[in-house]
């Protein structure tokens, strides 16, 4: 079920030249989505993933350079660019290039030149299963950033929704900046203490210092001492423990509950929070000396309804290694990867989880069906918003269909034949024009 390593988007209008490129791509290896126009292309490349873009200049809405110039302004981050033209100048390419184009061929189009290009460009950044966030744009542009936030200590802001993966972004940060793991990691839930609790809870306590205190006990600081803490949901850290909490970031130092001596620390402060803290600065209800405390390096992370290129990764990701654990693997049939793309996942990637957790108990079968995900109410997909004619959508339901019933049936011909009620010979030429491999 896993996908290919890269994924290529191919822009061009001429009917035999795209269909060519995008069959060869495939051959070779790469997933490719082919538009015909500017328009449609100029949708999908801010949802989606790509690791080239492979752009015609004619085209029948726009002009390549003008795609270009505007998708540059949109502040989308676009992959490398290679362009394709017939009416190619000198001129024009010098501009291309120090626009920030990678290349640019002209036509008759040398395929092993052009391949090669594609080849060495996807060779620069890790592959979907080499990914260890997401293969989305915004992931990719997350991952990329922590290498170099790994070499310092400054501190870092993680701000997004409930269950989008902030602690996951976190560890990765400690990952990078411990790989032989032998510093501490320290992860505590402001929002799950009480008043009372977070002050020893993050700075610990002397023996007797409150009714119940029986013994000396480090706190949070003192526990990821040398490493990383990770305060999540600080937003909902009451004033006095933010001033408390301010004085110790900056002294470096904390003081148990009833001690009269302070102990420095040395740690890695990530924050996290689903609230608006800038907003909250304005409404006085966090400190602003705080907010810039821990604001050095802000990294947000968008909800998994923004960024659907992830939610077939990760629930492949889940599953492998659900399976590596008890050796029951599961796959997803093609009706659950559509239910769950349409799907909008309120609860982020936490509701994805729990989602697929409770299909491998509740089903029996290896195949996992919309059905199994979601029941009686599970979603369905969208026409696609590139405008496609009602033949387009038509011929990619039967795609879809045929799809599903050759992987329901392992991929054998006849007896999919037999389940779809078509002949073997229908079927095969319906596979041929719907570009189904056998």
């Amino acid at each position: 079920m896993n996908g290919p390593a890269y994924r290529v988007c191919l822009l061009e209008d001429d009917e035999i030249m795209g269909e060519a490129l995008a069959d060869r791509l495939g051959l070779e290896g790469f997933g490719c989505d082919w538009f015909k126009t500017g328009r449609a292309m100029e949708q999908a490349i801010g949802r989606r993933h790509y690791d080239v873009v492979l752009c015609d200049f004619q085209l029948p809405d726009t002009d390549g350079e003008e795609l270009f110039t505007r998708l540059q302004g949109a502040g989308i981050r676009l992959p490398p660019f290679i362009f394709i033209t017939g009416y190619g100048t000198v001129d024009r390419a010098v501009r291309l290039l120090k626009m920030g184009a990678h290349d640019y061929l002209t036509k008759p189009l040398d395929i092993h030149a052009l391949l090669e290009s594609v080849r060495g460009l996807c060779s620069r950044t890790p592959s979907p299963g080499e990914a260890s966030l997401g293969v989305s744009a915004d992931m990719r542009h997350i991952e990329a950033m922590l290498p170099r936030l790994g070499e310092g200590r400054g501190s870092v802001l993680i701000t997004g929704e409930s269950g989008v993966g902030k602690e996951e972004v976190t560890r990765a940060l400690h990952r990078l900046s411990d790989p032989e793991e032998k510093t501490p990691f320290v992860a505590v839930n402001c929002g799950a203490l009480t008043e009372s609790l977070i002050e020893a809870e993050l700075f610990g306590y002397m023996k007797g210092a409150f009714t119940g205190a029986s013994r000396d006990k480090k706190g949070c600081f003192e526990l990821a001492n040398g490493g990383t803490l990770f305060l999540d949901e600080i937003g909902e850290m009451s004033t006095s423990m933010q001033v408390k909490l301010l004085r110790v970031i900056q002294e470096r130092k904390i003081t148990r509950v009833g001690a009269e001596t302070s102990i420095p620390v040395d740690i890695r402060l990530i924050c996290a929070t689903h609230q608006d803290l800038k907003k909250m600065v304005e409404d006085g209800r966090f400190r602003e000396d705080l907010y810039y405390r821990i604001h050095v390096v802000h990294l947000h992370i968008p909800p998994l309804r923004e960024r659907t290129d992830d939610i077939l990764w990760l629930a492949r990701r889940f599953l492998e290694t659900w399976a590596q654990m008890d050796g029951d693997r599961r796959v997803l049939h093609h009706s659950a990867e559509q239910a769950m793309v349409a799907y909008p996942w309120p609860g982020n990637v936490r509701e994805l989880k729990h989602c697929l957790e409770r299909a491998r108990i509740l089903s029996r079968n290896s195949l996992l069906t919309a059905h199994h995900l979601f029941g009686e109410h599970a979603p369905l997909p969208e026409r696609d918003a590139a405008g496609a004619s009602l033949a387009d959508y038509l011929n990619a339901c039967e795609k879809k269909y045929i799809e599903d019933g050759l992987l329901a049936n392992n991929g054998h011909i006849i007896e999919t034949a037999t389940a779809l009620g078509i002949s073997r010979k229908n079927l095969w030429e319906k596979m041929k024009k719907l570009g189904i491999s056998g």
